[in-house]
């Protein structure tokens, strides 16, 4: 065991001797959606599409208006939620094939690895991204005692793919690959993960559906247990499959369009309405299957997305206005591409109805998973619960100097979010710093960085102490 484990496993029997928070340890679910955008839920302003469920959700809970995710895009965004770390200090600071920069290391510790300390059972199911078969970064060695989904992102765009992966084995499906794809594959030596698309007569095996049979199997398992449950899962739609657009111009592959079949709308629009709707209906049956086992007093269910809207796979977010009021997208740094729609589901602890705009993000689930569980949070995390919020408890809730991400794609970036200014420097380091007043301004449309000198020194200092530096992830060479 290395040295920061074997302190993070003496502190955890340490505080196991203190009086718990919550006199029962409650179970805990995550459901990430993938690539959802602010305004993509009705709850949060979407007109057209419907998720009659999570509006319930939301109005049995709790509605988090400034809620961020970890990154502008997967790999990172999940790799926040699991280690409490902001992508200035995380490993995975990005979406690479560089198999190390996408792999967590056995250092690294993960919310999964805190409550399996704390007697809970745990379980992913989804997609991961974070490690392939036989790393230090496959999710059985990160905490999860049970494992079914994809470990490969390429493979997790394809929704009808010819395998899955339970724990440590691949799971053979009967879809049927395109000869096309099998063919390019080939051409390009591509690599045997799972990506690609079926054949319309070979599309016989959704891996959405399977994913939520497994998660609500497990669930099952987990009826008149003793120990408490912790339950990630990290659902693949809205993603688009983008090697399927490819191939067929439409990758937004779901069975149907449901009760958007008739609509005069492009078909990639049809599908990303039906893929939503879909998962809306799926979180309505977990959340169900919580009342009926009798265990929904005793469990905080979270909903949220990996990062904001796409524009992937022939669908138009304008025509949803899939970020509402917000600038950007997926891989902005904008609003619009990491401000996501949260909602937090707590029977009996979590005020119906209400809603909160305490600025907090996917590194801060890990402090509020510990203090749900009564444990200490990570040395190495950044991380502040925001349990006080949810249980309606404001004036205790600490609050952090400064959110951060940095991201490195098309020429890098930075942004800080401190009360309600938010700062953007492109390039990362270099670049002249952009700055917002979010409660005036949330479209970040009116740069006011010129007549607020000293707050623009204040995001600057901000952003030299957020980030670390990191072997795999270096800013752009000077010219």
């Amino acid at each position: 065991m290395n040295s920061r484990r074997s302190i993070f496993a003496f502190a955890v029997v340490f505080f196991a001797m203190l009086p718990a928070v919550l006199a029962e340890k409650p179970n805990l679910i995550f459901i990430l959606a993938d690539d959802l955008g602010y305004g993509d839920l009705g709850c949060f302003g979407q007109n057209k599409i419907q998720t009659p469920e999570l509006d319930r959700m939301a109005a049995e809970g709790m509605k988090l208006t400034d809620f961020y995710a970890g990154s502008t895009v997967c790999a990172p965004s999940r790799c926040v939620l699991m280690t409490g770390q902001h992508t200035g200090r995380c490993w995975v600071r990005g979406n690479s094939r560089n198999t190390d920069a996408q792999t967590l290391r056995e250092k690294d510790v993960t919310v999964a690895e805190v409550l399996k300390q704390a007697g809970y059972a745990t379980a992913l199911m989804g997609k991961w991204g974070l490690g392939e078969l036989g790393s230090t970064g496959h999710p059985n060695r990160q905490g999860f005692d049970a494992f079914f989904g994809y470990l490969n992102q390429r493979h997790a765009h394809n929704f009808y793919p010819e395998f899955l992966v339970r724990n440590h084995e691949r799971v053979p499906l009967k879809n049927v690959s395109d000869p096309e794809w099998i063919a390019l594959k080939k051409e390009k030596n591509y690599p045997d993960d799972g990506a690609g698309w079926a054949t319309p007569e070979g599309r016989l095996e959704y891996s959405h559906d399977l994913i939520v049979t497994e998660a609500m199997k497990w669930l099952d398992q987990q009826a008149g247990a003793s120990e408490p449950f912790f339950l990630y899962i990290a659902l693949t739609i809205p993603h688009a499959n983008n090697e399927g657009t490819r191939g067929t111009g439409d990758g937004q592959e779901v069975p149907g369009y449901g009760i958007y079949a008739e609509k005069d709308w492009p078909d990639p629009d049809k599908g990303q309405a039906a893929m939503i709707t879909r998962m809306d209906g799926d979180v309505g049956r977990i959340l169900a299957k919580l009342r009926d086992q009798g265990i929904g007093e005793n469990t905080l269910v979270m909903f949220s997305s990996d990062n904001g809207h796409h524009k992937e796979g022939g669908n138009d977010p304008e025509f949803f206005d899939a970020n509402g009021p917000l600038r950007g997208m997926k891989r902005d740094l904008t609003e619009g591409g990491i401000r996501v729609p949260t909602i937090a589901w707590w029977p009996g602890k979590i005020a119906p109805g209400s809603d909160s705009g305490h600025p907090a993000s996917f590194a801060d689930f890990m402090a509020t998973a510990c203090d749900l569980a009564g444990q200490p949070v990570p040395e190495e995390a950044t991380s502040v619960s925001f349990l006080p919020t949810l249980l309606g408890k404001e004036s205790e809730q600490k609050k952090k100097d400064y959110l951060y991400w940095e991201f490195y794609e098309r020429g890098s970036k930075q942004a800080v979010r401190f009360g309600d200014w938010k700062a953007i420097r492109r390039p990362i380091f270099t670049g002249e710093i952009e700055l917002f007043n979010l409660a005036e301004d949330i479209g970040e449309e009116n740069n006011v960085a010129a007549e607020n000198p000293e707050i623009v020194a204040t995001a600057k200092a901000f952003m030299e102490k957020g980030h670390e530096p990191n072997p795999n992830w270096q800013p752009p060479k000077k010219r």
